[in-house]
């Protein structure tokens, strides 16, 4: 019975290690056509995929001074960040996350929304696939296009026509500032009409963009 336990589990190991590399390997070329967060909203999906071709720079910029200044420089975990944000968490108040654009890219594309040290470990896993199969360029256009960036809206295309009525492709500064701004928690912040710590905070990623083209820290999603 043990035997027979083991070697079920050993065969459920090695097929879900076989799938998450198909996947992974199927998605470094193929649009990712939906999500699990996408098939729970309630709201519906709006979305368009568009390739990093024809998403404007400063968009990429932008997402990257807010979310990720790191995202050339590490492995797929900025592990300052998580220690700063696991010391934080134990010191109390609001609880603070660590996680990269890689990270959240492979949540978002392969697993569900929410936390636990099980779903955690299975995004690390993903992480490292994606590091290594997709690199940073196709990590990047994968982010733009399935992230969450309003009600019912995914992808940066989708994000851009429902706030601004232009394409990705054509965002001024500000405008992709204010996206990024909202991405953490789109269906609670304003992209058009911000206000307070909110619009304050937009116009310091617009800023930081700046900082992003000066010191080429997009540099490794355009070579």
């Amino acid at each position: 019975m043990i035997a027979r336990l083991a070697s079920f589990l050993v065969k459920l190991i090695v097929g879900l290690v076989a799938l998450s590399l198909a996947l992974t390997i199927l998605y470094k070329f193929v649009p990712v056509p939906v999500t699990a967060t996408m098939l729970m909203d309630e709201n519906g999906i709006t979305k368009d995929w568009e390739p990093l071709a024809d998403i404007d720079r400063d968009l990429v910029r932008a997402v990257i001074a807010a979310e990720d200044g790191k995202f050339c420089s590490h492995d797929g975990f900025d592990r300052e960040a998580i220690e700063t944000a696991i010391r934080r968490n134990a010191e109390g108040g609001r609880i603070r996350g660590g996680s990269t654009i890689s990270q959240q890219t492979a949540k978002n594309v392969f697993l569900w929304q929410g936390g636990g040290f099980a779903r955690k470990g299975v995004e690390a896993w993903f992480t490292l696939l994606i590091e290594q199969v997709w690199g940073k360029r196709r990590i990047m256009e994968v982010y733009l296009n399935v992230a969450e960036t309003g009600i019912g809206t995914y992808g940066a295309e989708a994000g851009a026509q429902r706030y601004f009525s232009k394409s990705a492709a054509d965002l001024s500064a500000l405008e992709a500032a204010r996206m990024a701004a909202a991405l953490p928690l789109p269906k609670q912040r304003s992209v058009t009409n911000p206000s307070g710590w909110l619009r304050g905070y937009g116009n310091t990623i617009s800023a930081r963009i700046g900082v992003v083209t000066r010191d080429g820290l997009d540099a490794c999603v355009y070579q």
